[in-house]
């Protein structure tokens, strides 16, 4: 009797060794050969060393046929838990691809429906590292009805905590939506890939060749799709960058956003920026040193930085508070909003509001881009979402407006009719229905047209107009510009207000939900 103790402790040790092997060393060497890392090893980078709690360790599948019922390898191909990252609690779950490849079937959906219903329980975080081959075929209909077990979870905790998605191998078929209503999606340059259909299948129905990198790869949906929003070197590097974008958010929606403390002076001035708009309005710059000077430290984790690159958003903090920066890019297009723009714009917009993150808008904007292609594919509707964002927001919203203000765009990018805090502008601001040029032709065009020298008329015209408009006094008389300051006490203006608004309380009508313009 005295043995069975003993006995059953080596029982267990072994069976956690057995679900702990995955599948098996030649398996994770062919995993290693393919450049990727395995679940565990993920899970290891992501979280602080020695703090992941393992659940359904010994979970296996009971299905039946196929030859299933001989291979039930514990864990069913995805390792679930929690742990810490920077001593916060985040639940976490890890594809394993040595198991199964791993495909999907009901007992492996089961294990993260139940991680998610923790997590969502507790408020924490969820992370998916994913890397499977799909849906397991030989389990049928058990495995689509897991996915969409899981896709319902993913819907039920949206806004409720952050969810971040990492595709760390093949994501394809109906396993691609569950990344795709999480808030951020993570993809590793080589080894990732998301599809709807592979290349086999758009081949026979549409008779194009493209390869996996170039139908689904992490340039391509970094840049092209806007599916990826951030593309890395490697996992390692995308493992950290989770880690990153974790320091600026809440666990969940009842959480400030996070605060840290920081060496960076408040009333920092920084005289570069004085003189960093040019004087010829349509001379491009760069907004990125304009958010590098202002922010702590010049620290800012952009978010979709090769896609519509005219509009730059992204996390940064402010007197160690996180706030998330909307930014028309001057250097790219003008920094017009277009479709790709304003759909990228309006989703970290509603993402910052669910979570309690306040937003500061850095606005050069011209307009809205004109052209049949914009119009057919639904600029209206599209625009409508970032100025539907921006009106439904009850977070901290502060405007800086460094030049250009035209036209309807100036209304959507967070002006003071749609609610904003603060509405501060540049002397450089040029608030008006369109550019001199552009307002000139129209309004003074019969005067133009009957002048003796039509060219010098219209110059003149056009200074007069840019006299009158394009500065930003005409708005602040109305009060729609709060004040108008140096470039350099941008910093100290904007911390000091941000906790001016640490306690705002603002209210949305009661609703069920809103129609948002999708």
């Amino acid at each position: 009797m005295s043995d069975q103790p003993a006995d059953r402790y080596a029982d267990l040790d072994r069976r956690r060794a057995e679900s702990r092997q995955g599948g098996g060393e030649a398996r994770v060497a062919r995993q290693h050969d393919r450049g990727k890392l395995t679940a565990r090893e993920r899970i290891e980078i992501l979280l602080d060393p020695g703090s992941f709690v393992e659940t359904g360790a010994f979970v296996r599948h009971q299905a039946r046929g196929f030859g299933l019922e001989k291979s039930r390898p514990y864990g069913d191909g995805v390792v679930t838990g929690w742990g810490t990252v920077d001593g916060r609690t985040v639940a976490v779950f890890s594809q394993d691809f040595t198991v199964f490849g791993g495909s999907l079937g009901l007992a492996h959906a089961e294990k993260i429906v139940r991680l998610m219903e923790m997590a969502l329980g507790n408020g924490m975080p969820v992370i998916g590292l994913n890397d499977s081959g799909g849906a397991r075929i030989q389990e049928g209909v058990a495995a689509l009805g897991g996915y969409a077990d899981i896709f319902l979870q993913n819907t039920l905790a949206s806004g409720v905590v952050p969810q971040i998605s990492a595709v760390l191998g093949p994501c394809a078929g109906g396993a691609v939506y569950s990344p795709a209503i999480t808030d951020f999606t993570f993809m590793a340059r080589g080894t990732s890939y998301m599809f709807v259909t592979g290349p086999n299948v758009v081949k026979t129905v549409t008779n194009e060749e493209v390869t996996q990198e170039e139908l689904g790869g992490a340039d391509t949906h970094a840049s092209k799709s806007g599916v990826c929003h951030r593309a890395f070197p490697n996992e390692g590097a995308l493992l950290l960058g989770i880690r990153e974008l974790l320091g600026y958010l809440p666990s969940n929606c009842e959480d400030p956003a996070p605060r840290v403390s920081t060496s960076d002076p408040v009333g920092r001035a920084d005289a570069a920026l004085d003189e960093l708009v040019p004087e010829n309005p349509n001379k491009p710059y760069d907004i990125h040193e304009v958010i590098s000077r202002v922010v702590d430290d010049g620290g800012f984790f952009e978010i979709h930085p090769d896609f519509a690159a005219n509009l730059v958003v992204g996390f940064a903090r402010l007197g160690g508070r996180s706030v998330g920066v909307v930014a028309n890019q001057p250097a790219v297009l003008a920094g017009v909003l277009d479709i790709d723009a304003s759909v990228k714009g309006a989703r970290f917009v509603r993402f910052c509001d669910a979570f309690n993150i306040p937003l500061v808008v850095f606005e050069d904007v011209p307009g809205f881009l004109p052209g049949t292609d914009q119009e057919w594919n639904g600029i209206i509707r599209h625009g409508a979402k970032l100025l539907y964002a921006f009106c439904e927001a009850t977070v901290p919203k502060m405007t800086v407006i460094t030049r250009k203000a035209y036209g309807g765009a100036y209304d959507v990018m967070n002006s003071k009719h749609i609610r904003a805090d603060l509405n501060l502008a540049w002397p450089t601001a040029e608030i008006a229905v369109m550019g001199p040029k552009g307002a000139v032709e129209i309004i003074r065009k019969r005067e133009i047209a009957a002048a003796e020298d039509p060219a010098a008329a219209e110059e003149a015209f056009t200074e007069e107009y840019r006299q009158r408009f394009a500065n930003p006094y005409v708005a602040a008389e109305r009060g729609y510009v709060d004040d108008v300051i140096r470039p350099s006490e941008t910093r100290e203006r904007l911390i000091r207000t941000l906790g001016m608004l640490e306690h705002k309380v603002q209210t949305l009508p009661r609703k069920k939900h809103g129609n948002l313009p999708l």
